[in-house]
């Protein structure tokens, strides 16, 4: 569209994606998004100063902030989005309910009040009855939000909702909603313009979801009929013109599941932004989402009428994080060493597309989202989407931070998903076959890190024994012992040394002849217990990391001179599972404390996250002041000794 471009950027993002992509840029201030993305006045100045005549809000920070909007337009500037009014209308879950309710539009029984006493909030919970679903009135993305299932938990809850609401969205008010059972989460994409038009872009269904946030998301809904899309797609378009909406939106409604197949559905909130799954609805469509939100804020009326719309095949996207889900799903944080992914095609209706912010080499800052890159595939069906989206993310190859990638293709294996019984409990349902997966297994695991071994230590392709690091004997066998450490246990392979060159490997129980190819591009072919594989190892110092087409796992190498002394093991201790910041605790040197009793809170990337006693017994001091950043592996609390045997 010839449109220029200017990036602003934080100190933690001077080398991101977006700088570079764009004609310029200009730095905002520290990497907290205090100090750089949530401070108005620095990017006026840089529009400003640059000539911009437009600031797209993307879609996080500033997005859905009526006071910025108004800002931009007080200061010559169009606000690609919808006008402040619109923004505040929808911007407060409470009020907008209100507003949906006179405008005809389905809503979940609740407590949308302006009183925020605790007690009355207590009161509510206990008339709507449990569980409920205590969410942020400012909130979006998941933050704020708490489920509770007994009265005696609400008080609790009620607390840590609020202070991440106010971390967030600086106001802490919620509403309270009865939490409904097999819930789906659909979603419409609608849009307005200056001219009166509305359009819906038909739904996405974005119920598998951990910590209330999205994991998948996939258009068109499976089990969606043309009468209840277009009920939906109505009701979407009736809270748009309810507050003259401008731009792209998305009205997510919570649908009731009964028996029989029946679907109720209920408005829960709308996002007066670009949603981070649009591309989906791009691929069904055809239709380019930005294009239509840069010529909207231009004047100019919808590129297309609601008749001209129409869906083609199925979409699905898959949001690539750094997290570690068997570990609750807590944020990871690192140097990205290795980041392959699967090449792009052309994507208008087409194969495969990824959006990310960063590259190999690259830092993942406790400072923002955890979400690394979207994955987009599409297929004439939803089947062959699942297995188009399986295949790329087996492409994917990250290094240097843990992440979702494994548990993403768990997902899809699942009976759940791929037969489409989709709900927000899908992940918590499938439970014994998404965590602690291993896909691999230790015997291919050892063979691809000894194989890797073998590789370095050969010059060339053909081996000269003479050149040889690998302690190889002109005359009789040889055995070579390696020692590994696989999913918390020691392990020992044997590999020997045949007199007729071969190799012959013993590993995790199983025995056989090892056979090793080698490619050009620096994959290479492991042959062992009849099984043939082709991998990529990545060695991240003792860590093996090993990628297949049927999963990835890590091996970490035992150098026993190294650890030979290390037999001291601490005890007491209680440290940061991950950088973030300290915002509470809920003991005192010198309480006698419980197993799993709550001790400490931490914030990490927009989350809060509960650190909790390893066993019963006495804290003894509290490192910390509530408010100060701590590293990954920070002694947060010291405990009792008692306690530390226990754990």
């Amino acid at each position: 569209m010839a449109i220029r471009t200017v990036a602003v950027y934080s100190d933690a993002d001077a080398h991101a994606n977006h700088v570079r992509a764009c004609d310029e840029s200009v730095h905002l201030g520290g990497s907290a998004p205090k100090d750089s993305y949530l401070r108005w006045e620095k990017i006026l100045e840089a529009a400003k100063a640059t000539g911009a005549e437009a600031v797209h809000p993307g879609y996080g920070f500033l997005s859905e902030n009526e006071e910025f909007a108004q800002a931009c337009a007080d200061a010559g500037l169009v606000f690609i989005g919808p006008p402040p009014s619109a923004i505040k209308a929808m911007g407060l879950k409470a009020e907008s309910k209100q507003l949906m309710e006179k405008a005809g539009v389905p809503l979940v029984p609740g407590y949308h009040g302006h009183d925020q006493n605790p007690q009355l909030l207590q009161r509510e919970a206990d008339r709507i009855g449990y569980p409920v679903l205590i969410k942020a009135s400012a909130g979006g993305g998941g933050k704020g939000m708490r489920a509770v299932d007994k009265a005696e938990d609400f008080a609790a809850a009620l607390a840590s909702c609020q202070r991440e609401a106010i971390n967030s969205f600086g106001d802490d008010a919620v509403l309270i909603e009865k939490y409904v059972q097999r819930p789906r989460h659909i979603e419409i994409q609608v849009f307005g313009d200056t001219h009166g038009n509305y359009v819906y872009l038909f739904e996405r269904d974005c119920s598998v979801q951990r910590r209330h946030q999205k994991v998948l998301e996939e258009a068109p809904a499976p089990g969606m009929t043309e009468a209840m899309r277009q009920q939906m797609g109505e009701a979407a378009v009736a809270a748009a013109r309810a507050v003259n909406y401008v731009g792209a939106g998305t009205v997510e409604f919570i649908v009731e599941q009964r028996e029989g197949g029946e679907m109720n559905f209920f408005f829960m909130e709308m996002n007066t932004r670009l949603q981070v799954e649009h591309p989906v609805t791009e691929a069904i469509t055809g239709q380019d989402l930005v294009e239509w939100q840069l010529r909207v804020a231009s004047g100019e009326a919808l590129p297309a009428k609601q008749s001209e719309l129409q869906i083609h095949g199925h979409a699905i996207e898959a949001r690539i994080c750094a997290e570690n889900p068997d570990n609750n799903f807590l944020p990871a944080t690192g140097t990205l060493r290795v980041y392959r992914k699967p090449a792009a095609t052309a994507f208008q209706r087409s194969r495969v597309r990824i959006d990310d912010g960063v590259r190999e080499g690259g830092e993942i800052s406790p400072f923002y989202d955890s979400m690394i890159a979207k994955l987009i595939v599409h297929g004439s069906t939803r089947e062959e989407a699942l297995a188009r989206l399986d295949a790329a993310l087996a492409q994917v190859q990250i290094v240097g931070v843990a992440t979702n990638v494994q548990f993403l293709r768990g997902i899809l294996a699942t009976e759940s998903f791929s037969k489409a019984n989709l709900d927000t409990a899908l992940i918590e349902r499938e439970r014994a076959v998404l965590f602690d997966r291993e896909p691999l297994g230790l015997p291919l695991a050892a063979a691809a890190a000894i194989t890797r071994t073998l590789i370095g230590e050969w010059p060339g392709k053909m081996p000269d024994p003479f050149a040889r690091r690998d302690g190889w004997r002109s005359l009789g066998e040889y055995r070579r012992h390696f020692d590994f450490e696989f999913r918390g246990a020691e392990q020992t392979a044997l590999l020997t040394y045949k007199r007729d060159g071969g190799l012959w490997l013993e590993a995790g129980g199983v025995a056989g002849p090892l056979v090793i190819g080698r490619f050009p591009t620096g994959e290479f072919e492991v042959e062992f217990a009849g099984s043939r594989q082709t991998l990529d190892v990545h060695l991240d110092g003792a860590v093996a990391h090993v990628f297949a087409s049927k999963g990835a796992t890590k091996i970490t190498a035992i150098d026993r001179l190294a650890h030979a002394g290390d037999t001291q093991a601490e005890g007491g201790r209680l440290t940061a599972p991950m950088p973030g910041k300290v915002v509470s605790f809920a003991v005192k040197a010198g309480d006698k404390v419980s197993r799993g009793q709550p001790l400490a809170v931490m914030e990490a990337m927009k989350m809060e996250h509960t650190i909790a006693a390893p066993a019963d017994g006495t804290v003894e001091e509290l490192m910390f002041a509530p408010g100060e950043q701590v590293a990954e592996g920070d002694e947060l609390l010291r405990m009792s000794a008692a306690a530390a045997a226990a754990a």
